[in-house]
């Protein structure tokens, strides 16, 4: 009987240590930053870091963390905003509603005018792909 595949790895990778992490995802956050908000080299730089991340994730070149078993019962009510602000933002974007009833993307843009806040942003965004990318 073959044994089940473990996916974890004992000895980490260069490139899976902290100090090696942190520095490259702040290095790549403040090159995103540096980007107007949804301008042609945002959406690219997007899809190229999330297009690592994702290869890298599927691909057994970064060490996995254990995932947990199950999920507990009080898990299922944060999906329920979750929800309703996936089904809120869809349709005010496919609705096209405007300055009437704006989606969130378009409230935060203000705020994403400054470049360091859109790099803080983009630190969020890859640390927490990051971490999918780890499970």
């Amino acid at each position: 009987m073959e044994q089940p595949h473990d996916l974890t790895v004992d000895a980490p990778r260069a490139w899976d240590r902290p100090a090696v992490t942190v520095p490259v995802l702040v290095v790549l956050s403040l090159v995103g930053g540096r980007f107007p908000s949804f301008s042609t080299e945002a959406n690219l730089w997007t899809l190229g870091t999330g297009g690592v991340l994702i290869w890298l994730g599927l691909s057994n070149r970064v060490p996995r963390r254990p995932a947990p078993r199950r999920l507990g019962a009080k898990a299922a009510w944060w999906a329920l905003p979750v929800v309703v602000f996936g089904v809120f933002e869809g349709t005010t974007f496919v609705m096209a509603v405007g300055d009437d009833f704006p989606t969130f993307s378009r409230l935060a843009d203000p705020l994403l005018e400054d470049q360091l806040v859109r790099s803080a942003v983009w630190l969020g965004w890859l640390a927490a792909f990051w971490g999918l990318v780890r499970r």
